[in-house]
């Protein structure tokens, strides 16, 4: 597969106000000349976005192409739009293959705290609100009984922590035997936190191909 390596140390991008941001918008250029569809420029646009940075520039079209992708920049700079757009569009472009009557998951995102997979899954829905991908939300300190039901409903992406998400594996609750699409979000912050044996069980669980 292609593989894509991107780090940058500092950089800023520009933001407008979310009232102004519809007028300011041009469709021809920012997020649409990354070949992103309407509904993701349109969602974009709605939380006052104008103009990607530069992790986004990078990041969108290499996710869009296939392949894998390491990218690395500093808190701040947009690298969860980096890769939640891109998925988001591939989930909508790609059908799902499958003859499960449940929708299966398409996507997992592997965070190292409940509070970046909190934050990651806002963002899924943010971007996604004019899409059809759904998504549930996995981590401890809470009752893992709303994220059952979630995971039963079936769902296209999965955010998770490592811990949690092997206890629904255990109770047989999520199936990762169709994902297409692995995130390690902070992937550097899992190993200080001592989380790679329970990477490795999880990445034993999805298909070698993806």
């Amino acid at each position: 597969p292609k593989r894509h390596r991107i780090r940058l140390n500092r950089f800023r991008g520009s933001r407008a106000a979310p009232g102004r941001a519809l007028r300011r918008f041009n469709l021809n250029s920012g997020f649409n000349a990354l070949g992103l569809s309407e509904a993701l420029v349109r969602a974009v646009s709605e939380l006052g976005y104008t103009t990607p940075t530069a992790i986004q520039q990078q990041a969108i079209p290499a996710v869009l192409s296939g392949g894998d992708l390491l990218a690395g920049a500093q808190t701040g700079t947009g690298k969860t739009a980096g890769f939640v757009l891109p998925i988001l569009q591939g989930l909508a472009t790609r059908p799902a293959l499958t003859g499960k009557s449940r929708k299966p998951v398409r996507v997992l995102i592997l965070t190292p705290t409940r509070e970046l997979a909190a934050q990651v899954g806002e963002s899924v829905r943010d971007y996604g609100k004019h899409s059809r991908a759904s998504a549930a939300i996995i981590y401890g300190g809470v009752s893992i009984n709303p994220q059952i039901t979630a995971l039963k409903r079936g769902v296209d992406i999965v955010v998770a922590t490592p811990g949690r998400l092997l206890d629904h594996v255990g109770q047989r609750t999520v199936d990762l035997s169709q994902v297409e699409v692995l995130v390690l979000d902070e992937a550097d912050r899992m190993l200080d936190m001592g989380f790679l044996p329970d990477m490795k069980r999880v990445f034993a669980l999805l298909p070698k191909a993806r």
